[in-house]
């Protein structure tokens, strides 16, 4: 659509003193469109536009002074106001084909449609002429039509400068159609610069005016669209995380809502950590290429995390690699927590679809009650397989340790060099060296405390089934009441073999 350029008196232009008058038409409420003084549609009264009531700053009903100046200028303005008004919808399609020409928003027709347009034009100029002439406001209220524009702009997502571009090419409209008038009008009078001049600083005083209440209006209105879309946001999260997701309808609009695919690769995360002190880790693992959100919940702070994509042939994520495994994303998250969270954390599974979250959320509680209060460590979920079946049946693990280790344990002096060396040695895949360079003692005292263990609980070193069942002793002593071992004093070791 291009840009009107018709000459004053032309087709499209208005008609010197309000001559013919364009054909009768509806606005968006469907109603006839008449000039000033005939019906019109009907518009709020004052003071129940949708931004509340006019400001003090706002007029409605009756008359009003003339912006600037008195006597000639304001009769002119009344004057020239009600012979514009009469022609007000060639105004209107004029300044509609001005904005849509400068502007690929509004040329686009999504999501401002011409009729909608034309609508919010016509209701501006209609109240800019009224304000400008000194005439009674249609409907009591002279800035509700900026007001409402500005509110339905921002629901409808047009962003603010583009709305304040169509206010100035409108305005521009509107004043070149004031000078073709004021040109006409009994040709060019010794004082004809002069009331020019004063009739443009009267309609950029009108339109700055209401540029201003709509940019308001538009501001107020986003502010209470961000809190809704907010409140949104939080409960679909939490929907998520309940297990409520079931419901294709809640796992799509969680997804749209938080903005994430529905399908994609993604872990939650639980942190033991002061909700009134968040870790503040979005910021820091966007820099990574991951996206979350984080909510504190039953006196913790949870967090759904989406993992980049690993690279494959086909774009698509491979089978769900353990999250301790060499995947470069995981890693990266769980060096941001170890490194930001500062709380100790537990890590679900990944998991393809965001109504699993719920799921995986029970996972990273099953992890985070696997680790020491207040340690700080990150526990991943599929790399504390054994402390997650250990931690919730203390009479299991009692036995476990009574049945694998008991006989070590009774032994006093010699416990805990004992355990620290088993540990190590199982740790370090029963390398008696790899143990001995970790222990700082030499390979044969690893042998012989290995070989004491064996001797103690009558199990071979070299069967797989003892060294099972002693690895899953050491991961049951906490949940059995017993300490960690520890390295011995330095009294209390026993002389090395050479």
């Amino acid at each position: 659509m291009t840009h009107s350029s018709a000459a004053p008196g032309g087709p499209t232009g208005p008609r010197p003193g309000g001559g013919r008058t364009a054909p009768a038409r509806t606005g968006g409420s469907g109603a006839p469109a008449t000039g000033h003084g005939g019906p019109r549609p009907p518009l709020p009264p004052a003071g129940s536009g949708p931004a509340g009531p006019s400001g003090p700053g706002s007029r409605s009903g009756g008359l009003h002074p003339p912006l600037s100046g008195s006597g000639g200028s304001g009769a002119l303005r009344r004057a020239l106001a009600t012979t514009m008004l009469a022609d007000i919808d060639r105004l209107t399609d004029r300044a509609v084909e001005d904005i849509r020409a400068h502007s690929g928003t509004y040329a686009s027709g999504a999501p401002v449609t011409r009729e909608d347009l034309w609508e919010i034009c016509r209701d501006n100029l209609l109240r800019a002429l009224e304000d400008f002439g000194g005439l009674a406001a249609t409907g009591g209220d002279f800035e509700w039509a900026a007001r409402e524009t500005g509110r339905r702009r921002a629901e409808q997502g047009v962003p603010l400068d583009t709305v304040l571009q169509a206010y100035r090419r409108g305005g521009r409209v509107l004043w070149q159609v004031m000078a073709e008038y004021l040109r006409v009008r009994a040709g060019r009078d010794s004082d004809s610069r002069d009331v020019e001049l004063d009739m443009a600083s009267g309609v950029w005083e009108t339109i700055d005016r209401f540029s201003v209440a709509m940019a308001d209006a538009y501001r107020i209105a986003q502010l209470e669209l961000q809190s809704r879309q907010d409140t949104r946001r939080v409960a679909l999260f939490e929907a998520l995380l309940d297990g409520r997701a079931d419901d294709p309808a809640v796992a799509s609009a969680a997804a749209a809502a938080l903005g994430v695919p529905a399908v994609d690769r993604y872990v939650v995360v639980v942190a033991a950590q002061d909700p009134a002190a968040p870790p503040h880790l979005s910021p820091v693992l966007e820099t990574r290429g991951m996206w979350s959100y984080w909510r504190p919940r039953s006196g913790r702070y949870a967090g759904i995390v989406r993992l980049p994509r690993r690279d494959t042939p086909t774009g698509r994520a491979t089978a769900a690699a353990p999250l301790g495994g060499t995947d470069p994303a995981t890693r990266a998250l769980l060096a941001a927590l170890r490194e930001r969270a500062g709380a100790t954390a537990g890590v679900s599974p990944e998991f393809d679809r965001l109504s699993q979250a719920g799921r995986a959320l029970r996972l990273a509680e099953q992890t985070l009650r696997t680790l020491p209060a207040g340690s700080g460590e990150v526990g991943v979920f599929d790399d504390r397989l054994a402390q997650v079946l250990l931690s919730g049946r203390t009479d299991i693990a009692e036995r476990i340790v009574a049945v694998h280790l008991g006989p070590v344990l009774a032994t006093g002096g010699e416990r805990a060099a004992l355990l620290t060396t088993l540990r190590a040695w199982l740790d370090h895949g029963c390398s008696a060296s790899r143990a001995a360079d970790q222990l700082y003692c030499h390979r044969n005292t690893v042998l012989n405390r290995i070989g004491r263990i064996s001797e103690l609980t009558g199990r071979s070193s070299e069967s797989g089934e003892a060294r099972l069942g002693w690895a899953l002793a050491l991961r049951a002593l906490p949940y059995a009441g017993l300490a960690t071992p520890t390295e011995p004093a330095a009294g209390e070791r026993e002389p090395e073999a050479l």
